[in-house]
Formats: C-alpha cells, structure tokens, sequence
C-alpha cells in the first residue's frame, strides 16, 4: 500500500558529497516524521536524522554539522545531503516513514522502511 524508493548511494572519497533522496507513494494520508538510518556490518542499526511534520530535525552526534536532512514542500520526498565524508559513514542507508493510510474509513499508522542504499567512502 506504500512504498519507499530511495536513490543517491554510492562510491565517494573522504571529504567528498553525497545526497540521498527517498520518496514515498501509495494510499497515503499523513506523513508524521521520516529519516534516514544506516547499517555498517556488524553493527545495529542507528539513526542518522530525523526530520518531523513540525519541521523540527534530529541528528546523530556523529553526523552533526556535516549532514542535512530536507523534505519536499509536499513532504513526500526526504533527503538526506551528506558532506565532508569519512570511512566510518560507510553504510547501508535505510529511510524509514512514520505514515498513516485511510483505506474504507480505517485509519492505520505504521512504520514504512525503504530498501536500503549502499554509501561507500574509501580512498
């Protein structure tokens, strides 16, 4: 009923730039908060940014001052601008979405993950 279609990752040098873009579609009827997670091997996953309906937003320590998180005026699309890249952002990025659907009358939140999108910094 909802899809999330991220795009953007790749293969980057330390210092360089990437941004992620990820965009919600289907039966949608509010989009609270989204973010972007991420995932190195053998680590959990953790949250990177988070960006609300308010807008308000939320970064990791690690990422603070070196990436923005940015949604559409329509607040559909969320994106992620990362700069000044270091090989410990080399990850696995998830975007996830709080959404509601209103389907035949009922109302149902729920949590959306995307499919993940490989971000490689190495020189």
């Amino acid at each position: 009923q909802v899809q999330l279609v991220e795009s953007g990752g790749g293969l980057v040098q330390p210092g360089g730039s990437l941004r992620l873009s990820c965009a919600a579609s289907g039966n949608i009827f509010s989009i609270n908060a989204m973010g972007w997670y991420r995932q190195a091997p053998g680590k959990r996953r953790e949250l990177v940014a988070l960006i609300t309906s308010g807008p308000s937003t939320n970064y990791a320590d690690s990422v603070k001052g070196r990436f923005t998180i940015s949604r559409d005026n329509a607040g559909n699309t969320v994106y992620l601008q990362m700069n000044s890249l270091k090989p410990e952002d080399t990850a696995v990025y998830y975007c996830n979405a709080n959404i509601a659907t209103l389907i035949d009358a009922l109302y149902s939140p729920g949590d959306y993950w995307g499919q993940g999108t490989q971000v490689t910094v190495w020189s």
